[in-house]
């Protein structure tokens, strides 16, 4: 920061850190001191993130004029009340946070900013006082929460004083949790120490600026006292999303649309009227061949995960990241809307070319996405919103680190939570539902299959090298398994038949899409009628009484004379034309 001799004092020049450009202050505060030259993220004063987030002429500040006292009688260079007096002349704040209540975008919410140029952002006894304040407001409100930090941690000023407002601030948020209230934590450049590991790490959604330094000790710190040599990217909001700690990396300027969209997916609560939607348009659809409909369903150009997200789901916002160890890209999360009726989303994605494909690993996930996936089922049961899932994987990753990291545990914690959660949940198998890492998200009030999809115990080829010792004998087992739409049908495994174009839903995506959103629309519509008990119920009543044999060979006889008597009905007819 450099001094100018205008106005603005000792404010009038800033240097980016990134750039070495120099610019004038005012000129940056008009792009939301972001660098005109490389877009560095500089920090913001908390008046100006107000600004930026709130609705203009709605905030109302809450404990605008509390002051730390020393009560540790703390000395260094200077006192204590010293550096606090400077901080307040520089920032012209009490201290170094501002709580409040206003709208964004018209949604009434709580607001809490911290502010570095206040001694670095540190949380004393009034930081953590007033975002408690501001937690339990909220809490007594019914209103989402909103924080924007940037902070170096714990004040030391204020001793093991300052270290007890992260358990404070902690138990309030914990407080707000528990009330199924929503709590949006942005975390800007830097976000460590007591603040990194307390309130600002529990967010439903943790969202960061881009290049922010985030994490618990500093790498400065890090690499002074335990000599330790860290890569370029660590600490970092990236590195960070990477290994599944934070949801979205945002740019300032979009900052509020995002929070805003959340929001109005999560933080609004009741139950949105739902009219009822028509029946779907029926399609017979008879016998399929077993191995031309795994073809079908494996082809490149068949619409994927992300495909029926990006067309069905309305301000789709994506979230990443299990909290625990990775964001694994084989498996999509996210909140949006469908025909303006919020919804969360789950989906195995694939990959829509050889570069995703690969990326992706052909949609099969490893612990840490159905982690991932877990994430989202419980954020869906806390704010009552219905959660559809979209099927197709070969399986989940198999090999060593899935192993390592718990996979047989996880898929296990997915069926559980799926058939225990009390909210609608459909499941649509749109591709190849292969095995475990399929029906780990499958267990739905209702089941959907795509007229070309298959789902299967396994695939054909494993099937094969299992009972013959030889994979290129997939074909002549596939029919065994029973694994098209029409065969799972009829043994009740899946609630819904969704056609597709002649030649499958890559020939036509629109179609097939509109197909399945009536489909979905259906039975959402139905749903949502249902209270949570009468859903639990149905659902556990459903998937109990599956593989019980009499009702396994009555739908199998049931389906083999149907299928006989199609037979005959077209047979007598071709005779009868020819008379």
């Amino acid at each position: 920061m450099k001094k100018g001799t205008d106005s603005a004092g000792d404010w009038d020049f800033i240097s980016c850190p990134e750039c070495q450009n120099e610019f004038n202050r005012t000129e940056l505060s008009k792009n939301a001191m972001l660098c005109p030259e490389c877009n560095h993220h500089l920090h913001m004063p908390a008046r100006e993130r107000v600004k930026l987030v709130v609705d203009a002429g709605t905030f109302s500040e809450w404990e605008k004029d509390l002051t730390s006292v020393d009560p540790l009688n703390f000395k260094d260079r200077k006192t204590y009340m010293e550096r606090i007096r400077q901080a307040q002349e520089k920032t012209g704040l009490h201290d170094g946070c501002i709580i409040g209540e206003g709208n964004i975008n018209g949604t009434r919410s709580v607001f809490c900013f911290l502010d570095f140029e206040f001694m670095g952002g540190t949380m004393g006894s009034v930081v953590g006082e007033k975002v408690s304040y501001a937690f339990s407001r909220a809490r007594e409100k019914k209103l989402p929460v909103i924080s924007v930090v940037n902070s170096g941690g714990a004040r030391m000023q204020e001793g093991m004083l300052s270290l007890m407002q992260m358990a404070k601030t902690a138990s309030a948020a914990a407080r707000h949790d528990r009330s199924g209230l929503l709590y949006l934590s942005v975390q800007a450049d830097p976000t460590t120490g007591g603040i990194s590991a307390s309130f600002s790490s529990l967010g439903d959604v943790i969202i960061s600026e881009p290049g922010a330094l985030v994490g618990f000790v500093g790498p400065r710190v890090i690499e002074q006292v335990f000599g330790e040599r860290l890569p370029p990217e660590s600490h970092t909001a990236e590195f960070l999303k990477k290994h599944g700690m934070i949801d979205i990396i945002e740019d300032r300027k979009k900052l509020k649309g995002t929070l805003s969209c959340l929001v109005s997916h999560l933080g609004t609560g009741g139950k949105p009227k739902v009219k009822k939607y028509p029946a779907p348009k029926k399609k017979k659809i008879g016998k399929k061949d077993a191995w031309e409909t795994v073809l079908l369903a494996r082809r490149p150009d068949r619409p994927t995960s992300l495909s029926y997200i990006e067309y069905l789901i309305d301000d789709f916002v994506e979230l990443h990241g299990d909290r625990n160890f990775g964001d694994d890209p084989a498996i999509i999360i996210g909140v949006g809307t469908l025909e303006g009726i919020p919804v969360a989303v789950i989906g195995e994605e694939r990959g829509r070319n050889d570069e995703e494909r690969e990326f992706r690993r052909h949609g099969m996930a490893r612990p840490e996405g159905y982690r991932k996936a877990l994430r989202m089922m419980e954020l869906a049961t806390k704010f009552n919103i219905p959660l559809l899932t979209f099927v197709d994987t070969p399986g989940a990753y198999p090999g060593f680190e899935s192993e390592q990291r718990g996979i047989a545990m996880t898929l296990a914690q997915c069926l559980a939570t799926m058939s225990s959660i009390p909210i609608p949940v459909i499941c649509s198998v749109i591709g190849e539902g292969g095995s475990g890492g399929a029906i780990a998200l499958a267990v739905g009030d209702a089941v959907l299959m795509q007229e070309n999809a298959i789902y299967s115990v396994i695939s054909p080829e494993g099937a094969a090298s299992i009972l013959w010792g030889d994979a290129d004998k997939a074909e002549e087992v596939a029919g065994s398994l029973k694994l098209t739409a029409p065969d799972l049908l009829n043994l009740n495994i899946i609630d819904q038949i969704v056609p597709e174009p002649v030649g499958g839903a890559g020939q036509d995506f629109r179609t097939a899409a509109g197909d399945l959103k009536s489909c979905l629309l259906y039975h959402l519509g139905k749903l949502l009628k249902k209270t949570p008990s009468k859903l639990l119920s149905e659902r556990f009543e459903k998937f109990e009484s599956m593989g019980v044999t009499g009702h396994y060979w009555q739908q199998m006889i049931k389906y083999e004379i149907g299928q006989a008597l199609d037979a005959a009905k077209k047979k007598v007819g071709k005779m009868m034309s020819r008379k």
